[in-house]
């Protein structure tokens, strides 16, 4: 048996306590670390999936005439639904709605994002030398934006420009008048 108390070595209630805090406190920091970096991991994926929602919004719109066929002006009033629209203008009355397919479904796999479109038509939009001149009738470009907002506020915004290249003059009969 050893009498010397040199020998007998051992941490103090003190040192024990203070060990404890320290690791809690270490713990503590890498649990909120943890914590911030899981709830923020879906993040880019969110911010994607928006992205190719305003992408596939953006492509169809652009794809569409720059003037309405049936009645020969630009930016007449709407279609009544989503499967007649004929032109680039009859998609600026979406505000807000859930994403939906060129036939307007809604898509319930996208029911936490929300879409809305504007269509600039006015003497304020030019693309290079292209612009609008409201007075003489002259309207060659039209600007698109697409904001998707989904979860957690995400928002994306896309911008695209749909031109109208058969009007260099008023003379020209691809000239459109609005509405």
């Amino acid at each position: 048996m050893c009498t010397d108390r040199r020998q007998m070595r051992g941490f103090t209630i003190v040192e024990m306590i203070l060990a404890i805090t320290i690791v809690g406190v270490a713990l503590a920091g890498i649990a909120t670390v943890f914590l911030t970096t899981t709830r923020h991991s879906a993040d880019p994926a969110v911010q994607q999936q928006a992205q190719f929602i305003a992408e596939a919004y953006l492509e169809e719109i652009l794809r569409q005439k720059f003037f309405d066929p049936d009645e020969d002006k630009v930016c007449p009033n709407p279609e009544a639904g989503r499967q007649s629209f004929d032109n680039v203008c009859d998609y600026r009355n979406i505000a807000n709605q859930a994403p939906a397919n060129a036939f307007g479904t809604a898509i319930p796999a996208l029911g936490n994002y929300s879409v809305t479109v504007t269509v600039t038509s006015d003497g304020t939009v030019s693309l290079n030398a292209l612009s609008n001149n409201t007075g003489t009738g002259l309207y060659r470009v039209v600007r698109v934006d697409v904001t998707v907002t989904g979860p957690n506020n995400t928002s994306i915004t896309l911008s695209g420009y749909r031109t109208n290249y058969n009007c260099e003059n008023v003379a020209d009969a691809g000239c459109k008048g609005l509405n």
